[in-house]
C-alpha cells in the first residue's frame, strides 16, 4: 500500500492574543490520498502559547461625598475620597487622585474688640 502524501508542516501562526495566554495553530495539506485506505493523519495542530502578561489598568470606586466644612466660620475646606480597587499592574495606567479638597466659606466670623464688649455687655 502507498500511504497518503502530505505537505511538510506549515510555520507555527502567531499567537491568536497580544499578550497573555492563546493559541497558535500550523496546517499541512494532503497532497494525494492512500490507494488502499483512508488518510488519518491530522492536518492541523494547535497548542498554548504564552505572551507577557496584559496591563491591568488602575481602577476606582466613585467619589464620596463632599465632607462638612472643617470650620464652623470663616474660610475652611471640604474634602471628598475614593478608593483603589485594582492596583494597576504590568505597565497598565496608573491611578490618578484619591483625594480632592475644595474650599468652603461657612458664614463670617464675629470676632475682633467690639465683639468682646457685646458679651460683658451681655454678660451684666
Amino acid at each position: 500500500t502507498i500511504p497518503c502524501l502530505l505537505s511538510p508542516w506549515s510555520e507555527w501562526s502567531d499567537c491568536s492574543v497580544t499578550c497573555g495566554k492563546g493559541m497558535r495553530t500550523r496546517q499541512r495539506v494532503l497532497k494525494s490520498a492512500a490507494e488502499l485506505g483512508d488518510c488519518n493523519e491530522e492536518l492541523e495542530q494547535a497548542e498554548k502559547c504564552m505572551l507577557p502578561e496584559c496591563p491591568i489598568d488602575c481602577e476606582l470606586t466613585e467619589w464620596s461625598q463632599w465632607s462638612e466644612c472643617n470650620t464652623s466660620c470663616g474660610k475652611g475646606h471640604m474634602i471628598r475620597t475614593r478608593m483603589i480597587k485594582i492596583e494597576p499592574q504590568f505597565g497598565g495606567i496608573a491611578c490618578p487622585e484619591t483625594v480632592q479638597r475644595t474650599k468652603c466659606r461657612v458664614r463670617k466670623c464675629l470676632r475682633g474688640p467690639g465683639m468682646e464688649k457685646r458679651r460683658w455687655k451681655e454678660a451684666r
